[in-house]
């Protein structure tokens, strides 16, 4: 799943926007974002509550919001010619602070995921951006590629939330995995954030392996 490369899909939805706001500072757009994904991961975290379980598709929603908040800057930034360093570093500065939000959340409340896989998701995404733009930092080119983009872990964000309370409202909030000696529940958002753990990995590796090649030719280059 990787749909960081069809970020240029969603252009329909951005572009409209993007010029009736063109006269507004991309930053404070930016800002605006953040914010919305800082009541997302509190709204995850207390749908943990009993009773609040409904909670998670608030927060589902509020992922798109600020989703599209991200991309949204970026686009006004273009439209009105104030695309600059300063502003591409803010956008990644604040969405690693959404991704901690956003997933701690979830990571972290004490009953939607075992805190340990909790952790391991959180180093799993944070690696993936960081190999991402630190490619850039060293002079190779910004790398997208991989398993789990950012638009990945957006889509997944917002589905896996809503399959949870569907599947609670029919009786199968988790499922029960018996492999002989060991023996485990795993509901819907911990499979989530496994997904995350394991692939956001896995795509950290991939883009270190890239970059590394890609600083090889440009040695060979010279």
């Amino acid at each position: 799943m990787v749909l960081d490369g069809q970020r240029a899909r969603a252009d329909f939805a951005l572009a409209p926007v993007a010029k009736k706001f063109i006269n507004v500072n991309p930053n404070l757009v930016s800002w605006i974002g953040l914010i919305i994904a800082l009541v997302c991961g509190v709204v995850f975290y207390i749908s943990g509550a009993p009773g609040r379980e409904w909670l998670l598709i608030v927060g589902a929603i509020l992922v798109i919001v600020s989703g599209y908040f991200d991309a949204l800057d970026g686009k006004i930034a273009k439209l009105a010619g104030k695309c600059s360093v300063k502003g591409d570093y803010l956008d990644h500065v604040f969405d690693r602070y959404a991704d901690v939000f956003m997933i701690g959340g979830i990571a972290f409340c004490g009953y939607w995921c075992n805190p340990y896989l909790g952790m391991l998701a959180l180093v799993g995404v944070l690696l993936t951006s960081y190999m991402g733009t630190q490619a850039q930092a060293i002079g190779a080119p910004r790398l997208y590629s991989g398993l789990l983009g950012r638009a990945d872990r957006v889509v997944l964000s917002t589905i896996f939330p809503i399959i949870q309370v569907i599947m609670m409202a029919v009786g199968y909030g988790s499922f029960h995995i018996d492999l002989g000696s060991v023996v485990f529940d795993i509901n819907w958002l911990e499979l989530m954030m496994l997904w995350f753990a394991v692939v956001g990995n896995i795509t950290a590796v991939q883009r270190t392996i890239i970059t590394w090649n890609n600083l090889t030719k440009m040695e060979k280059s010279q």
